[in-house]
């Protein structure tokens, strides 16, 4: 038998009595938790309980609205969107079928670029097809695998961002990837890659491998394996309907990544936005987690996290003070009861 790993879930209850309003006053007690992650110790609130059910809006008057003019739709985006110098991609963009890459015109980086995922200006998080998603990675990989060849000292870590709707940040409906490479690693990903080392030395063991391997044992948050991914809730998660977590094993960067992640990459996400879709969430933020190709401690792995309005009348978004300003997240509800609206989806 393994011999369990030094991971320890951390949760802090505690309970807020308040007096309620529509039963006399009478006393009520709510119960809350907060929760360190196990890798960075970052903390998450699991607070203001809702049913995980929302209300799907009626997207037809924004879609319309936005249709005209859009930058990346077929009669727009070869004329419209820019090129890069043709010392770095000499055909200026690069395609793949009917999906486009380019600079992009709000870079985050030196080498920042978007991928057009089709054609069609608008579609509905359900019916994203696994195939177009699969096309968009490898289009993404093509551009990483271009700067690695001609040693661009960028090429350290491949990310990839999507912001999928307003909810999540989206300024274009069209759906659309924001992919990246940097020498300079983003705040979180640069924490957890400090943690994951700090891990390897002092315990010998990898922090990834051994996560999977707990969770999977627990089963309190594991939903599955397909291929070489391994899919979790996440325990303290970023976003307000949980977030999911999907570990590469043996890939510590993008680079590793093969045609058959790419592939198995796209069927787990297309899972996970049914699920989300069942509870009437329609938006997401997804990112893409990496180390260096020399960073044995470290594991690829992707953070899917749903996002909402709190108030969609007001367009209120979900993160506010204590996410701007102390970094600190809330969800609302358990992890695990999340993982079970989501594990129909993983019948693996």
């Amino acid at each position: 038998m393994a011999h369990p790993a030094p991971i320890a879930f951390e949760a802090f209850r505690k309970e807020a009595t308040l007096l309620n309003p529509a039963k006399d006053m009478a006393a009520k007690t709510i119960p809350l938790e907060i929760r360190k992650d196990p890798l960075t110790g970052r903390t998450a609130r699991i607070c203001h309980f809702r049913k995980l059910q929302w209300d799907m809006p009626d997207l037809e008057a924004l879609v319309a609205k936005t249709q005209k003019g859009c930058p990346f739709c077929p009669d727009a985006v070869m004329t419209a969107t820019p090129c890069f110098p043709r010392d770095l991609i000499p055909q200026g963009r690069m395609t793949l079928e009917d999906l486009v890459l380019f600079p992009n015109l709000a870079p985050y980086d030196a080498l920042g670029a978007v991928v057009t995922l089709g054609s069609r200006h608008h579609i509905p998080m359900a019916e994203i097809p696994e195939a177009t998603l699969y096309k968009g990675f490898r289009l993404a990989m093509a551009y990483f695998r271009r700067i690695d060849a001609i040693g661009h000292p960028e090429s350290v870590y491949a990310i990839a961002n999507w912001n999928y709707m307003p909810p999540a940040g989206s300024s274009i409906i069209h759906p659309h990837l924001q992919v990246f490479a940097t020498a300079s690693a983003p705040n979180l990903m640069r924490q957890e890659l400090e943690a994951a080392r700090a891990y390897a030395r002092a315990t010998g063991s990898n922090y990834w491998e051994d996560l999977v391997r707990v969770e999977e044992e627990a089963g309190r948050r594991f939903l599955g394996r397909i291929g070489r991914i391994s899919w979790m809730s996440a325990f303290a998660p970023m976003g307000v309907a949980g977030d999911v977590l999907a570990v590469v094993h043996d890939a510590p960067s993008t680079l590793d990544l093969t045609d058959g992640d790419l592939r198995d990459l796209a069927r787990g996400l297309i899972r996970l936005m049914a699920g989300y879709d069942a509870m009437g969430l329609y938006s997401f933020n997804m990112n893409f987690f990496t180390g260096a190709r020399s960073d044995a401690h470290a594991r690829f792995h992707v953070l899917f996290s749903p996002r909402t309005y709190f108030n969609p009348a007001l367009g209120t978004p979900d993160a506010a003070a204590l996410r701007s300003l102390f970094n600190e997240t809330l969800c609302m509800a358990f992890p695990e009861e999340i993982h079970q609206r989501l594990k129909g989806h993983f019948p693996f």
